[in-house]
């Protein structure tokens, strides 16, 4: 499996060492592809992460909001990072893509011989022609690496020792090719020695692949607080931790990695960390105007809207001072169907009222007026009122009980008649919430006001 996706990485691999006819500069534009291919994902990603970083104050300010409430607060981010567009995800997606890149070009340099040139596994097997005339030229593994894991890398000194002796290869396998390994006067295909103290001083191969891992660790934490300065700011002091364990922990394995490994890892995480340097200062000036030039009009928008709903707001205030009742376009469904049956049973009751009314005509038949009614308040005074109870006692139990009866018979015959209480819109009320209030606010909604009181009503209700 492994294999499998090596193999394009060591064709294009060799494909640029053909070109150029050196293995450092080779490795150098094998990082340089792979940050062009990339690209476009790095530039969704980073533009991301800085929209991120502009958002922390609003962040913080929906955190006072809704800290208490864990939940109404990662609904309210969450729609935040809706309207913003951003995925706080998508920076740590594309920056683990690298690490399988890393795998599957170590992969390749590992095994030059059969993931890079495509060189059959038989021929090197025992008994394959390449193996025999490897030890028939004299080919000892010890002859080019005295360290424990020289093994591992067996590959890449049998590559060298193949293009020292070419001539004699070239005819076992028409994939074979000459690979020199020598970049800046260093062997590259060697893995850099620690103990310097083993070697000679003045050895600028030892001195070269010994400062390879100090110049991949420093590079390594540039690159990390350049990218920092994209990463939205720490929002938790677990987050600040985060960051700086990471800033010290991604250059200690970029030295651990060179130190174990041929010095041309080391080149290539070298030319990694440089080229997103320079990436992560280019981008960073380019999407910081186009940020603010964002947060700008951002910015036009809300005091836009704002004055637009002072506007509202005045008008409704003026409106419901002249008396006008406007309709509220934001009324729920239930609400609208509860006044239209309310207003459909009035209407009916009117009806009825009439009917009943001209059928009295027809009779002869005239409805006195109650001493209990105020206006058209028909039980303003009480529904046993009784005008001269104080003046006649005597006869005042009696008709106080004769007018209870008349009144109890009046409502049971004009039960109809009867005002239609809204009891959907008192009991049940409107169901909105918090956001619907919002969205009534952007909508242009008002509030109805209130009715004034019955003139009559009230001169009735003054003189008593």
């Amino acid at each position: 499996m492994l294999n499998a996706i090596a193999k394009p990485f060591g064709a294009l691999m060799l494909w640029i060492y053909n070109f150029v006819g050196n293995y450092g500069v080779a490795v150098i534009l094998f990082a340089l592809v792979v940050k062009v291919i990339m690209l476009p994902f790095q530039l969704k990603s980073t533009k991301s992460m800085m929209r991120m970083s502009r958002m922390t104050p609003r962040l913080k300010e929906l955190e006072k909001k809704f800290g208490n409430d864990q939940q109404r607060y990662q609904q309210e981010m969450n729609k935040l990072y809706k309207e913003e567009g951003v995925n706080p995800m998508s920076g740590c997606l594309w920056s683990l893509i690298p690490f399988p890149i890393l795998i599957a070009l170590y992969q390749a340099i590992r095994y030059p011989l059969t993931t890079m040139m495509g060189v059959d596994s038989a021929l090197l097997a025992e008994g394959g022609a390449i193996y025999e005339k490897l030890q028939e030229l004299g080919y000892v593994l010890s002859n080019y690496s005295t360290t424990r894991n020289a093994a591992v890398y067996e590959q890449i000194f049998q590559s060298q020792f193949i293009t020292e002796h070419f001539s004699q290869f070239a005819g076992l396998s028409d994939r074979l090719q000459e690979m020199y390994y020598n970049f800046l006067g260093m062997n590259l295909g060697e893995t850099p020695q620690f103990a310097f103290w083993n070697w000679d001083v003045w050895d600028w191969n030892h001195i070269g692949l010994f400062l390879i891992p100090i110049v991949s660790a420093l590079l390594s934490w540039l690159s990390m607080k350049a990218s920092n300065a994209t990463n939205p700011q720490a929002q938790t002091q677990q987050s600040q931790q985060t960051n700086k364990m990471m800033m010290w922990w991604m250059p200690l394995l970029s030295v651990y990695i060179c130190f174990t490994m041929p010095g041309v890892m080391g080149i290539y995480w070298i030319a990694q960390s440089l080229f997103a340097i320079v990436q992560t200062v280019i981008l960073n000036k380019v999407f910081n105007r186009q940020l603010d030039i964002e947060d700008a009009d951002r910015i036009e928008r809300e005091k836009a809207r704002e004055a637009e709903l002072e506007a509202k707001r005045l008008e409704t205030e003026r409106l419901k001072a002249e008396g006008i009742q406007v309709e509220n376009k934001n009324t729920s469904k239930k609400n609208k169907k509860a006044v239209a049956a309310q207003k459909e049973a009035e209407r009916k009751a009117a009806e009825a009222r009439a009917e009943r009314a001209r059928k009295r005509a027809e009779r002869g038949e005239v409805d006195e007026i109650p001493a209990s009614q105020v206006g058209n308040r028909r039980y303003a005074r009480g529904r046993a009122y009784v005008p001269d109870r104080y003046t006649n006692p005597d006869e005042a139990e009696e008709k106080t009980a004769a007018a209870a009866e008349e009144s109890e018979l009046y409502t049971a015959e004009h039960a109809e008649d009867e005002p239609v209480e809204d009891i959907a819109l008192i009991e049940e009320g409107d169901e909105h919430t918090e956001a619907d209030e919002e969205s009534a606010a952007d909508e242009d909604s008002y509030n109805a006001p209130e009715e004034e009181p019955d003139e009559e009503e009230s001169e009735s209700e003054e003189q008593e």
